[in-house]
């Protein structure tokens, strides 16, 4: 009897421990989408509600993106996309632009070889070959269940109609705007000052959208748009040409997939650095008991913190197009590797980048990207991740096709051991080369649990996506939180240069920064940016779903 006593705190703690973390976000029956902005997931949902699939509803999320959100979303960029369907099957599409045929790997720099300032950064010599248009189609021919028509006319109608104006929409195109000014001159739309409440009506992207949905591909790449765009870029100095834009195809790749504990994780695979660097920051973690830890503890911050420190060495050496580079994926991705990379790590203190280094090669990408998750009825699930690259892209603005182009090119190595904008220090591996696709952070991310669909997460934020994805995932699977909690959730970041731990704002006690400054850790202090905004879903114990739309942005979860 003493024994059964003795035992029974045991049994109650094992069973609360496997009881999942009740919802706190929006819990629908069937669909889902969370995104940047309602009106987008408002049309994925409706397109879902219709009898569409959550591939249709990509096709209308991302296209509604350009619409309501021209910050990130786009039709001038491009992004990576992964998929579960409700069978089991995977794959991934990359969708990511490409250098134009006429780009070389010393285009950005001088006479002297000095890179030019502001060359691959802002304006036409900065863009690269968009490829969303081409993913979206791609997808839709594929897997779509709806005509395009269906789906894209409620994405043309918001684009007639207009988009209401939010308070963090006004204050951006308030800070950008001196500087689409110096770009397209003081007559274009983005002059004006938009205040919240105001309607923006985008009648130019509405006529560029009916052509995509009248011809397909062609309506973008070929005829009228590609001619008008290509013009346009040229005009202002750039390199597309028509060609570039005939030529351009999206691919569809298969994705990293690998198991941490009981868990499966299928992310994004090259030129997405996202789904390699986090496979072995997982790997790296595996053997320690993280839960205990607990959430955010010195412990669990040093762990996750050295295991990134050592991937991230490793990404930003090793990876690029895996169409113009090997990459040593079987030996980057080996259980030796990476048992002999955490060799020296310790608890009692910070290991320095130095050591774990395989030169410098620095990386900071822009954070300005948008994210979308999507799961429909039937259990298909769709995490994809799209960019301009910077806020704006380029901030060049094609009047007469309504939309902003990328500034993609940036994301190259213009000069392999000379910081871009961003510090980031690229290798010869992402060095340009024509149609060649620049390195990317994004991380388009699906889950199973027990062979079961058990989360789609992503988010922007540059090179700390791969770690909020990580980190957003661990929320749930170690520390039992909801999906709207873990998204929610403070986030740090450190990506091996510089060697330092960044810290969101709130949710880190000075105690907290002390002990780990004392293992030797160099702690960013300061007035710090909001690390990513995860877009998520958690599939319940009872198949409902639970939205997780991160409360630092605008972001919305909508479903039925």
């Amino acid at each position: 009897m003493r024994k059964l006593i003795l035992f029974l705190p045991f049994l109650l703690f094992i069973h609360c421990k496997k009881q999942p973390a009740p919802p706190t976000g929006l819990v629908t029956e069937k669909a889902m989408v969370v995104s940047a902005r309602v009106e987008a997931s408002r049309i994925g949902s409706e397109i879902m509600e219709k009898g569409g699939n959550a591939f249709d509803a990509m096709v209308a999320t991302e296209m509604a993106l350009a619409v309501a959100y021209p910050f990130a979303g786009n039709l001038g960029g491009g992004g990576f996309m992964v998929y579960r369907k409700q069978n089991g099957e995977i794959g991934g599409l990359d969708y990511r632009e490409k250098a134009p045929l006429s780009a070389h790997k010393d285009m950005y720099l001088d006479s002297l070889g000095n890179v030019v300032p502001d060359m691959s950064t802002v304006g036409a010599t900065a863009v690269g070959v968009p490829g969303t248009v081409a993913g979206v189609i791609e997808v839709h021919e594929k897997f779509g269940s709806l005509p395009l028509s269906d789906i894209l006319t409620p994405v043309i109608e918001l684009a007639k109609r207009g988009v209401i104006v939010t308070e963090k929409q006004e204050k951006r195109l308030e800070n950008y705007k001196e500087r689409f000014v110096k770009v397209n001159g003081d007559s274009t739309k983005f002059a004006s000052n938009f205040k919240a409440g105001d309607t923006i009506k985008y009648p130019e992207l509405a006529a560029t959208l009916q052509k995509i949905m009248e011809q397909g591909r062609d309506g973008f790449y070929k005829g009228e748009v590609a001619q008008k765009l290509a013009d346009f870029i040229q005009e202002k100095g750039g390199f597309i040409t028509e060609e570039d834009l005939e030529r351009y195809e999206a691919k569809w790749r298969q994705p990293v997939v690998f198991n941490y504990k009981d868990i499966k994780i299928i992310s994004m695979s090259p030129p997405s650095s996202g789904g390699v660097t986090m496979n072995q920051i997982f790997k790296m973690m595996e053997p320690y008991k993280v839960s205990r830890y607990g959430h955010n503890s010195a412990k669990s911050i040093q762990l996750f913190t050295e295991a990134s420190r050592r991937a991230y060495a490793d990404r930003n050496y090793f990876l690029g197009d895996p169409d113009f580079v090997d990459i040593p994926l079987d030996v980057l991705l080996s259980d030796a590797y990476l048992t002999e990379r955490m060799a020296d790590f310790s608890f009692d203190k910070a290991t320095l980048s130095s050591a774990v280094s395989h030169g410098e090669v620095e990386i900071v990408e822009s954070s300005e990207t948008t994210h979308y998750s999507i799961v429909d009825a039937s259990g298909n699930a769709i995490s994809a991740t799209t960019t301009l690259n910077g806020g704006y892209g380029s901030k060049l603005y094609a009047t007469e096709l309504g939309f902003f182009l990328n500034n993609e090119m940036d994301d190259f190595s213009s000069k392999p051991g000379v910081p871009n904008m961003f510090g980031l220090i690229g290798a010869e591996a992402n060095s340009i080369a024509a149609e060649k696709r620049m390195l990317s952070s994004m991380t388009p991310t699906i889950v199973e649990k027990d062979g079961e669909l058990y989360m789609v997460v992503g988010t922007p934020g540059g090179s700390t996506i791969i770690t909020a994805v990580a980190q957003t995932i661990l929320n749930v699977y170690e520390f039992n939180f909801s999906m709207q909690d873990a998204v929610n959730a403070p986030r740090f970041h450190h990506q091996w240069l510089p060697d330092v731990i960044t810290f969101e704002e709130e949710g880190f006690t000075e105690d907290l920064l002390t002990e780990l400054k004392e293992k030797g850790y160099r702690i960013y202090a300061g007035r710090n940016r909001i690390i990513g905004k995860v877009d998520a879903v958690r599939v319940l114990s009872d198949g409902k779903l639970e939205g997780g739309a991160d409360k630092r942005g605008d972001d919305t979860a909508v479903g039925f």
